[in-house]
């Protein structure tokens, strides 16, 4: 029998504060329950003739490969669209592509840029609507970033997590936010001109209080990771950011995750993994890349047993095919 909250049925995901802390905790063990079921060779059927419109204004690897798999694995299909195929904000309005879709498919994913838009999506399509990225927001990650600490410690509440860079971008919002539902103490490490949005921690630090979780904001990623049992990363220039790069990579060299950051938690060869939603710039072939030597993550750091980035990878798709079933599978066929 897999975990149900028939609350979210039919239900939008825009941000992590659209669904309550138990709303959020039961798609973390739905998505641990179903990747047990695929693993178990399970194919089933609980989106059986279900159909996905997937639109996506940046690039992607693991969210547009996941969202598809998620839905092919329980007999529904996925349309993916960009703004070559339609006419989203351009041709047309994102409410009239709104009212189009949604009377076409029975669920939109969106990654994009403006929060906004995902929004409008939602209001006007009548179908849920699952944010996939904007460049406030990053919901379907931290649910995936959840679940792999839950399947690291085999709990949540009274752990910390030390997210360690740009503390102000989708990723560290959705994690602030994510963490303290769960009751993860959370420490943004950062520098001053990278802190986040004081409104958003507010929000945070009130959600935070009924969960006896706390958040903290420290410019010393030294002291900042002290006690820390997940240490987070991120890129450096997000898209979008790209004339920012220079001004970007001096900022947070500080920042980068390395052996001496991991001994500075003082949890090393202990409690601690290390996350990142990826791509990272962490070996020769990205530093290539990125032509300044590895970024936010060494390369030692990223190939560490105790790395999990592609655990928190593979679940990226259990989460969105959790995400999925709750909102349009009928409680009545499980």
């Amino acid at each position: 029998m897999l975990t149900w909250m028939p609350e979210l049925y039919g239900r939008s995901m825009l941000r992590l504060a659209d669904v309550s802390d138990e709303e959020m905790m039961s798609l973390i063990q739905l998505a641990i329950e179903l990747k047990a079921r695929r693993r178990a060779g399970v194919r089933g059927d609980l989106l059986h003739r279900r159909h996905i419109a997937l639109i996506f204004e940046k690039s992607s690897t693991r969210t547009r490969n996941s969202a598809i798999i998620a839905v092919r694995d329980e007999g529904g299909s996925a349309e993916y669209l960009t703004k070559n195929d339609i006419h989203l904000g351009a041709k047309e309005s994102v409410k009239d592509t709104a009212r189009v879709l949604g009377r076409l498919f029975d669920g939109i994913l969106f990654r994009g840029f403006e929060q906004k838009t995902v929004a409008t999506l939602a209001k006007y399509s009548g179908v849920p609507v699952w944010n996939g990225l904007t460049d406030l927001f990053h919901p379907t990650q931290i649910l995936a970033d959840l679940m792999t600490i839950q399947e690291s410690f085999g709990r949540l509440k009274g752990l910390k997590v030390a997210y360690v860079g740009d503390g102000r971008n989708n990723v560290s919002n959705s994690l602030m936010l994510g963490c303290v539902k769960a009751g993860i103490h959370f420490v943004n490490c950062t520098p001053k001109e990278l802190s986040p949005d004081p409104v958003l921690v507010t929000e945070a630090r009130e959600i935070g209080a009924r969960n006896g979780a706390t958040i903290e904001i420290v410019h010393d990623p030294k002291k900042g990771v002290v006690g820390a049992n997940v240490l987070y990363t991120d890129v450096w220039v997000s898209m979008g950011e790209e004339a920012q790069k220079e001004e970007r990579m001096k900022l947070l060299r500080p920042y980068q995750v390395n052996s001496e950051l991991v001994r500075a938690t003082g949890n090393a060869g202990g409690e601690l993994i290390f996350l990142h939603c990826l791509p990272a710039f962490h070996d020769y072939e990205t530093a290539m890349t990125a032509k300044s030597g590895a970024l936010e993550v060494t390369d030692e750091v990223f190939e560490a047993p105790f790395s999990k980035v592609f655990d928190e990878a593979e679940n990226r798709m259990h989460t969105i095919k959790a995400l999925y079933v709750s909102a349009l599978s009928d409680i009545s066929a499980i």
